[in-house]
């Protein structure tokens, strides 16, 4: 089995916050062994996407506009400008510290992607607003083998693709 990150989903249960975790087993993975093909061609200065791609997804970065992908174990993902329409986008990503790998503490920490580093983005509290979040985490093969620390909060429109960043869009 290859080293995958995680895509975990966040969800309002009631007033309290809830994370479910969706994993798909690595015969579904069987279309896609090639993987990505590294990274994006990217602006020098900024290191916005200039040219859609297939990236590997440990070249994810801050800020990147991505199309939907399977939800479970991800190995590569596609990057687009995000000038053009997309389904999804790296907003805010969070680096845990070293120690043993636990569930519990990438589930505490992700907590964070729909507080004020969602309020500071968007410009209303997760609770007020109509989009949502995902992030890609960690699982414990990329933890021990790629001393992978970065949960990703990824932000998108549930009713559907979006143009130019979300930043701001108090909604």
């Amino acid at each position: 089995m290859m080293k995958l990150r995680t895509r975990r989903a966040l969800a309002l249960a009631g007033s309290a916050v809830a994370l479910s975790v969706a994993l798909t087993g690595c015969s579904a993975l069987n279309g896609i062994l090639g993987g990505g093909s590294g990274d994006a061609d990217r602006d020098e200065e900024t290191g916005e996407v200039t040219e859609s791609a297939n990236i590997d997804i440990f070249s994810l970065k801050l800020g990147d506009c991505i199309m939907e992908s399977a939800t479970g174990l991800l190995e590569d993902i596609d990057v687009v400008p995000c000038a053009e329409a997309h389904d999804q986008e790296v907003y805010y990503e969070i680096t845990m510290d070293d120690g043993d790998f636990s569930e519990e503490d990438v589930d505490a920490a992700s907590q964070e992607c729909i507080g004020d580093a969602y309020t500071s983005f968007v410009g209303v509290a997760y609770d007020a607003s109509t989009l949502n979040v995902t992030t890609i985490a960690p699982t414990k093969d990329t933890w021990e083998g790629l001393n992978d620390r970065v949960i990703q909060c990824i932000i998108f429109d549930p009713a559907g693709q979006t143009t130019g960043s979300l930043k701001g869009a108090a909604k």
